[in-house]
């Protein structure tokens, strides 16, 4: 093999992938002409060329079949849900009635803590990570004061200690040991955006139950990028987006897992709608709110057909694919992406994201102090498609655009080891 720093080693890395031919199921956006260093699959994924034949396939059921299209054809609409829960169990490790398609991502956080934070005089904390995605601490604010408490009191945040970029798991279980007592949810990404942390959920759902509380995890930045367990992991819930690493369009279908021990539990306080409920009785129009069995019980409204479409041909393609190939590969393309990196100029930037491939999807964050997104800005001029986000986490007060990080996702569905390369040169040169 050449030299891991070079052209050609790249090259023949994408040569023994067996994956590459995934690649060409793919649209890659165009520069000038060539392909773009698309690198941006944890804020957008791009759209695979079944996208459009799905669409049509409904677009020309709809057209013949009108409102019998719900119960005709190879995938009546009725039953479009099922279509997608072994593939979504497949991504995020579960059981296939643990699983189900609906709704869009905060729409489901909120519906889940509907039903696992019910806190009381006693219970009533809720303990997430700094720096959560803002749509995160938007709803658990708004839940901790639906039901009367104060934000500040009820919501305790785990922060990096001094000096350091990222949470220490033991500073997390440390934590809601600290507070157990008095906490009724542990609510986590299963990766913070900002630093690409993937969080160990097996440690902090067993510690959350020991102490009594229930576990719940937004994988917006881990489905289709960690390899998930969530069933043998134990952890309550879970609700994630599809238009990230799941590329099934810009405001694409959410998903919700909810583990068995309380999907058939039709007692657990729940926001109903006619789609959840027993779908033998669904069409009688009675009332009387009977669950279905599993995470489909939660269900409000029938399916967003179009979207449904679309995020199936992605799904499908995972299935293919699996999950452990594309998390191996994924290994290898970060862990290349670093390497070439570490190999540039000290001083100008630095990784904020774990070394240790177990605490990281696909993402590393390149963090600057100076004209960030200035490097950011002349790193598209010249093809690349990243994410500049802005520091939130350091408490430093400096001008906008000066600090932050430059997210990069080589995602290992579409990208290659030569992008990867081409990236890192672009980088040193600007």
């Amino acid at each position: 093999m050449p030299e891991a720093t070079t052209l050609a080693y790249a090259r023949e890395m994408d040569a023994r992938d067996p994956l590459r031919h995934f690649r060409d199921r793919f649209f890659i956006p165009q520069h000038n002409g060539q392909e773009s260093l698309y690198l941006c699959g944890n804020s957008l994924g791009l759209q695979p060329k079944t996208a459009e034949a799905a669409l049509k396939h409904e677009l020309e059921h709809w057209k013949t079949h009108g409102v019998e299209g719900h119960f005709r054809g190879d995938l009546p609409w009725m039953d479009y849900h099922k279509f997608l829960t072994e593939q979504s169990a497949h991504v995020v490790g579960a059981m296939p009635e643990e699983v189900v398609v609906m709704n869009t991502l905060t729409t489901n956080l909120h519906l889940m803590m509907v039903s696992f934070y019910r806190p009381d005089a006693n219970r009533f904390k809720i303990i997430m990570e700094a720096g959560a995605f803002p749509s995160d601490q938007y709803a658990v604010e708004s839940q901790v004061k639906w039901h009367g408490f104060s934000p500040e009191e009820a919501i305790v945040e785990v922060q990096p200690r001094p000096g350091e970029d990222t949470l220490r798991t033991e500073d997390i279980i440390a934590t809601i040991e600290e507070h157990g007592a008095q906490t009724a949810l542990v609510l986590f990404g299963g990766v913070n955006y900002f630093t690409g942390q993937l969080f160990d959920m097996q440690a902090i759902t067993e510690t959350a139950h020991r102490a009594g509380a229930y576990a719940g995890f937004d994988l917006a930045h881990a489905a289709g990028n960690a390899h998930l367990k969530l069933h043998d992991w134990g952890a309550d819930f879970a609700v994630w987006c599809s238009y990230k690493y799941l590329n099934s369009g810009p405001g694409g279908p959410s998903g919700a897992f909810v583990h068995e021990r309380h999907g058939n539990n039709p007692d657990l306080p729940r926001f109903a709608g006619w789609w959840g409920h027993d779908e033998n009785e669904r069409f009688l129009m009675r009332k009387g709110f009977h669950p279905m069995p599993g995470a489909a019980g939660w269900q409000l409204s029938n399916a967003q057909i179009f979207s449904f479409a679309v995020h199936k041909a992605s799904l499908d393609i995972f299935y293919e694919a699996t999950m452990p190939a594309l998390r191996q590969k994924s290994e290898q393309l970060t862990g290349y992406l670093e390497k070439l990196l570490q190999g540039l100029p000290a001083g100008r930037f630095r990784i904020i994201t774990p070394a240790d491939p177990a605490a990281r999807g696909c993402q590393l964050s390149i963090y600057t102090e100076q004209g960030g997104k200035k490097l950011f800005d002349t790193l598209s001029e010249q093809g690349v498609i990243a994410d500049w986000r802005e520091d939130n986490l350091s408490g430093k007060q400096l001008p906008p655009g000066e600090a932050g990080v430059i997210r990069v996702a080589p995602t290992p569905l579409y990208n290659t080891f030569e992008e990867v390369y081409r990236f890192v040169e672009l980088l040193g040169a600007a």
